[in-house]
């Protein structure tokens, strides 16, 4: 949570977007994430459940 009561998601991409379809690089990308190992901090909403679902074999939700 932060201070100004919005909850958050933190993400981590675990695998590369390499041989992968031009959309989930793209995903990727909209979420701030293009590189192994990068962290993102992000607001937990729809829109960015969805983006996750859509690449959740490239990525892990940290907790």
């Amino acid at each position: 949570m932060t201070d100004n009561g919005k909850k958050t998601i933190t993400v981590q991409q675990i695998r590369s977007a390499i041989r992968r379809p031009e959309v989930q690089t793209q995903t990727l990308k909209g979420l701030g994430l293009n590189k192994l190992h990068r962290t993102r901090t992000l607001e937990d909403t729809p829109a960015v459940r969805g983006m996750i679902a859509k690449v959740q074999h490239l990525v892990r939700v940290v907790e």
